[in-house]
């Protein structure tokens, strides 16, 4: 992997709660345009690890690069910067329930670009279709089933055509059809766009349809102790705990 290819750099990142140290020494980086899955069991730090990422919680020590930028000892001013060009889809979906989707969608584009009023209008019909929300711009979160709420938020997260999007959990409390959907959606941006993203995710189905590469968060070490293409994770991996994770109690095949 050349410098080029890296588009976050994480290095010696350890992360704690007071005393409690959640992961230690955590070192990967994140090629440009794959589809990036932190994995592991509950409670290993997946999200807090997500959090460090998008410049949300500083670590207890190490860097986040992302694209040349580090987000915690780098200036604020480049910091400010390249968040812009990151979108996060929250695990909830993140929407204000107070705000139509159109609404929603806007307020981003309201806060950091000198768009016309018409010209916003037009972003958010064009990100809410191509979610297969087209025409939904009057709706209130309220009014959408699971699917379309993160369907919504995803347009949210891609309002200002990030080239970064971090996912957390983004098939939690879906369906299997609705949760596949978003998969497909996921892939689409990576293939078509280019866009890299990294997801925070414990559905096999998606860790084996949409990920380039994966990285497994150990409870028991308190550190990264796998590496490498999901499917080779799960057949090869020496780690026993990484291969059962994988594995479910069941054979999987290889859908990627």
């Amino acid at each position: 992997m050349t410098a080029g290819d890296t588009c976050i750099q994480v290095s010696d990142l350890t992360m704690a709660y007071g005393t409690h140290v959640v992961m230690r020494d955590l070192n990967f980086a994140v090629r440009r345009g794959e589809v990036f899955i932190i994995m592991g069991g509950s409670g290993c730090g997946k999200s807090t690890l997500l959090r460090h990422m998008i410049g949300l919680v500083p670590p207890v020590q190490g860097h986040v690069v992302v694209n040349g930028v580090d987000m915690w000892c780098g200036a604020e001013a480049a910091r400010e910067r390249q968040l812009r060009r990151c979108g996060v889809l929250f695990q909830s979906g993140g929407l204000w329930s107070s705000m139509t989707l159109g609404e929603n969608v806007a307020l981003p584009l309201q806060q950091y670009t000198t768009l016309s009023a018409r010209a916003i209008a037009e972003v958010v019909a064009f990100k809410l279709a191509l979610m297969g929300l087209a025409g939904c711009e009057p709706l209130y979160p309220s009014e959408l089933s699971g699917g379309m709420q993160k369907r919504a938020g995803l347009a949210r997260a891609l309002a200002l055509d990030p080239d970064l999007l971090f996912c957390d959990e983004p098939s939690a409390g879906l369906d299997p059809v609705s949760a596949r959907n978003l998969d497909d959606l996921i892939l689409t941006l990576s293939r078509s766009l280019g866009t890299t993203v990294v997801v925070v995710t414990h559905d096999l189905a998606s860790i084996f349809a949409i990920g380039t590469t994966a990285i497994y968060l150990d409870n028991q070490t308190h550190t990264i102790i796998a590496e490498g293409k999901p499917a080779v994770l799960r057949d090869q991996c020496a780690q026993a705990v990484v291969r059962l994770f994988l594995q479910g109690g069941r054979a999987h095949g290889d859908t990627h």
